[in-house]
């Protein structure tokens, strides 16, 4: 009688090794994207938050704010730009005076930073005094 003996051959684990590489090779792509898409949750969140805090600011003092901590955002020497969320934004608001009979305005824009940069699908987004959101390249996309 012969007896056969138990394990794995050669090609066998072989066979499983090139199965692995391909379901790694499938995921890890796919991981990424997901964690840079929810990343974009984090600026637009940012923004949102911003703009209301400088509409509850306007609606006080009848001017907007150039200085985070006049929003309730970190220390008295704060600046714009500021790193938002888990630092992959900074975020920078952009103001236009009064001028006459035309409002002051405000445009705030989110840039990505870090590894965020290799997010091509949404580079950046703004959000303006008047609630209009764009983002570069597909304003609709990105947003959603």
């Amino acid at each position: 009688m012969h007896k056969r003996s138990s394990g794995f051959t050669l090609i066998e684990l072989m066979i499983a090794l090139v199965i692995a590489s391909t379901l790694i090779a499938i995921a890890i792509p796919s991981y990424i994207s997901q964690v840079r898409t929810s990343r974009r949750t984090e600026a637009k969140t940012a923004l949102v938050d911003l703009a209301g805090r400088e509409e509850r600011f306007y609606n006080t003092n009848n001017t907007y704010s150039s200085t985070p901590s006049d929003l309730g955002y970190g220390a008295v020497a704060a600046t714009f730009p500021m790193t938002v969320g888990s630092g992959y934004y900074q975020v920078n608001v952009t103001f236009t005076a009064a001028v006459g009979a035309v409002p002051a305005t405000y445009t705030i824009t989110a840039v990505p930073i870090g590894t965020q940069l290799k997010d091509t699908a949404c580079t950046f987004f703004q959000l303006t005094n008047t609630g209009v959101q764009t983002s570069t390249p597909n304003t609709t996309a990105c947003w959603q």
